[in-house]
């Protein structure tokens, strides 16, 4: 008993000694008052403002694409909705089907929906349906330029590449080459010159392929940083701009442009109420505004630089 004793005196000196040798250290440090935290990541203010709203009362809000002459298309449960530039109505056509992304080229609009790509004339007239495609299909993206259509397939993890008179020209997402879909979030976007931007979720980055099917870079990482993709499934949305890309987020709802090769330069919108695990879709055809559809509360929102 009496060495259990001693020892657990000795114990006691030795903590207290260490206790003293780190008071004295402290106290012989000069008080240089309160100190000041500097944040690794310093917040970045959001360049742009929201200049218009629109609430969609037709049904549920889920995609968006902008034409080159100024008038927006909104696609959603059962419905393709024309504005004008002005943000007026021009036309309504009910589908009854979900819409799950839009693109426009030309006087076609392309509007997919869960396994289909329909062809809608820009006068809201409908003129054609191609597909289904595969048995297991989940289309949750549509690009369209002057020489091709493309579609992402979240359900068999491929994009299909057609013709401008639907026959299948190439897939991407074979053999080693693999896109890694955790959810419905897959993106696709044409170039215009031969060349097709996906966005692989899983891997938190925008690839570059070319129209055979070969994959050329990318870029992207994941993380909170500016320049990064947090979270899971993102970018969840992209748009093409002139100079770079807008990207929509998931996790941290947030909207931001970069340039080419990744390089962030902006953010659109990143202080807001949107909801987080619920991305906007975007579209853009220039660098000074932006459209955004929210699922989440069933608006349009425009903005424009600040």
């Amino acid at each position: 008993m009496n060495k259990k004793i001693a020892a657990l005196f000795s114990v006691v000196i030795i903590l207290t000694f260490i206790g003293y040798i780190i008071y004295d250290s402290v106290k012989s440090q000069p008080d240089s008052g309160p100190v000041k935290v500097v944040s690794a990541d310093p917040a970045v203010e959001d360049k742009w403002m929201v200049s218009d709203e629109v609430l969609i009362d037709d049904g549920d809000l889920t995609s968006i694409a902008a034409g080159l002459d100024g008038k927006i298309y909104l696609g959603g449960d059962s419905f393709i909705i024309c504005l004008n530039q002005d943000l007026s109505r021009d036309w309504n056509l009910k589908t009854g089907f979900k819409i799950t992304a839009l693109s426009v080229s030309g006087d076609t609009l392309y509007a997919a929906s869960t396994e289909t790509i329909n062809l809608v004339r820009t006068d809201g007239t409908l003129l054609d349906e191609w597909g289904p495609f595969e048995v297991n299909s989940i289309i949750t993206s549509v690009s369209a330029d002057k020489n091709y259509v493309a579609f992402a397939d979240a359900g068999t993890k491929r994009v299909f590449l057609l013709g401008k008179t639907g026959e299948v020209r190439s897939m991407m997402g074979q053999s080693d080459e693999k896109f890694i879909i955790p959810s419905p979030y897959f993106d696709v976007a044409l170039s215009g010159d031969n060349r097709i931007f996906i966005a692989n979720t899983g891997m938190r980055r925008v690839e570059t392929w070319s129209t055979d099917g070969k994959l050329l870079e990318y870029f992207g990482e994941p993380g909170s940083a500016p320049g990064a993709f947090c979270g899971c499934c993102n970018p969840a949305h992209f748009a093409v701009l002139p100079e770079g890309f807008i990207t929509a987020e998931k996790g941290i709802n947030r909207l931001k442009i970069v340039a080419r090769n990744g390089k962030f330069s902006e953010f659109v919108s990143s202080v807001n109420g949107f909801t987080a695990s619920i991305p906007l879709d975007i579209a853009a055809i220039d660098a000074e505004t932006v459209y955004a559809a929210n699922p989440a509360d069933s608006k349009l929102y425009v903005f424009k630089r600040k």
